[in-house]
């Protein structure tokens, strides 16, 4: 059977790699099913992009931020028309079920929305000058052109939140989304190329990340890079865009931790937990991998998580039924058959999954067993290593201090939950749990555009998505007009 070929977005055109290799995209639940065809690019790919991005900037920067927020307003309500089908294809391509599908779309659509309304909120600062006559300010400006780098595991979501701040500011971009998953982004840029985007302003090179990344992070022309990734990659793509002193925004890895006290609302932590450790199948940076509890409750706990594991459905997402999707590629599967392993060498006690599924519904697919390990101490690698699977493990504690150090004693810090009743403890956890995100009495998984996202220690390099990312596509010049008709010298006329 054919299947449909896709060429790179470059200065409005739909071009063929220059190489004319090409990547299958294939549903991780079905290698039947080719979704598509698409470029495997390399750096004169980049080079061409990065060309049609610079003469875009040249008129696309003076298009006052309202007007190029109106075009955003627009793609919004295109998402909205287009979720259906985009969730769909985005199931087939990335596994996840339909639900978080279209909310991955619905994601994108508040983005669009909120970013919009940033056009008209551009603040710089005015502010007395210290000479007479003498007007002082500052304002924002365009950085350039952006490089942006994206994961499979929110293939529309997280293009979003790089594409539209950085548009609104008045960046040209160069996007490479991630091999396993491009047509996500394909189709958001479509959406914003129907909504009115001027030709080059967004320009798509497709491929893996040595042959393309990596060029794009080099490039001398390209001006700020935003990378969403592993920490491991993300380590070198900050190395790499310090040889031209490029601006860099790393959101990287996470081993988030799910505080449960004794006082807490067990059924609500239950649900916290299903949701938190298996939702996108325990794919997400965000995913709940350690739940810490108190050892008089541990017990009830992890008996009833474990029984509710036990029943997920986990098969095709596309089935309104099914409440795990497969992992994304085979890659996936044995890092979680590795780690699956290695906590049982460690002295971890697998209490349900810890293994593939290959047989009958699953043989085409890349599917793991939704997995828990109790009798996990914090010193084992199944509780400081990434699995970014299905895979959650337990750890008892005696006190709350000793449940913030657990939590705080590893390398990343994006994400943190404590159930509770305790208003003081409560407090207590959001000040003192070494995290970009904490959460209290939900799961360490589910973000609002409006705030803030990003981590601390491995996890990331200080930026933010969301209410962050206008300062990243932004830089600050002063301004000064001296209306005196004489040369005043600032600190030297103004010592006495």
């Amino acid at each position: 059977m054919s299947h449909p070929v896709y060429k790179n977005l470059v200065g409005g055109e739909w071009v063929p790699a220059a190489q004319g290799r090409t990547i299958l995209n294939l549903n991780p639940a079905d290698h039947g099913d080719v979704i598509g065809a698409f470029p495997a690019s390399v750096a004169a790919d980049v080079d061409a992009a990065v060309a049609a991005a610079r003469r875009a900037f040249a008129s696309w920067r003076l298009v006052p931020a309202p007007k190029r927020a109106e075009i955003l307003l627009r793609t919004g309500t295109l998402l909205q028309e287009r979720k259906e089908k985009y969730a769909r294809e985005m199931t087939r391509e990335m596994g996840k079920v339909l639900a978080e599908t279209r909310g991955d779309v619905q994601e994108a659509i508040d983005e669009a929305f909120y970013v919009a309304g940033e056009g008209r909120r551009l603040y710089g600062v005015t502010t007395p000058s210290e000479l007479e006559k003498k007007f002082a300010m500052s304002v924002r400006m365009p950085v350039g052109v952006v490089g942006l780098i994206t994961p499979w595991n929110f293939p529309m979501a997280i293009p979003s939140w790089k594409l539209f701040p950085a548009l609104v500011a008045g960046n040209t971009c160069v996007i490479k989304p991630a091999e396993d998953t491009p047509l996500s982004t394909y189709n958001l840029v479509e959406t914003l190329i129907d909504a009115g985007l001027p030709p080059g302003v967004v320009n798509i090179v497709s491929g893996e990340g040595p042959e393309a990344g990596a060029p794009l992070v080099e490039h001398a022309h390209v001006r700020a890079i935003s990378f969403t990734g592993s920490s491991e990659v993300g380590s070198l793509v900050a190395q790499r865009a310090a040889a031209t002193f490029k601006q860099v925004s790393l959101e990287m890895g996470g081993k988030n931790a799910m505080i449960v006290l004794d006082d807490a609302n067990l059924d609500l932590a239950l649900d916290g937990a299903l949701w938190g450790a298996f939702g996108t199948t325990g794919q997400r940076c965000t995913a709940t991998s350690r739940i810490l509890l108190q050892k008089r409750i541990a017990g009830e706990f992890t008996e009833k998580l474990v029984a509710r594991a036990k029943k997920l459905r986990v098969g095709n997402g596309l089935d309104e039924s099914v409440e795990v999707g497969p992992q994304i590629n085979k890659q996936q599967i044995d890092t979680s058959t590795k780690y699956a392993d290695i906590a049982q060498r460690e002295g971890a006690t697998l209490l349900c999954g810890g293994h593939a599924l290959c047989a009958g519904e699953y043989a085409t697919g890349t599917f793991f067993e939704p997995t828990v390990f109790a009798g996990v101490k914090p010193a084992m690698r199944i509780a400081r290593e990434e699995v970014f699977g299905p895979v959650v493990s337990l750890l008892e504690f005696d006190s709350f201090e000793e449940a913030i150090a657990i939590a705080n004693s590893i390398d990343y810090g994006l994400s943190t939950a404590l159930y509770t009743r305790d208003v003081n403890r409560a407090f207590t956890a959001m000040r003192d749990l070494e995290a970009g995100i904490t959460y209290i009495n939900a799961p360490t998984i589910g973000a609002e555009v409006h705030l803030p996202f990003g981590g601390v220690k491995q996890t990331g390099n200080g930026h933010r998505e969301g209410l962050g990312a206008i300062e990243f596509f932004t830089t600050w010049k002063a301004v000064y007009v001296d209306y005196s008709d004489k040369l005043q010298r600032a600190q030297i006329d103004n010592a006495e």
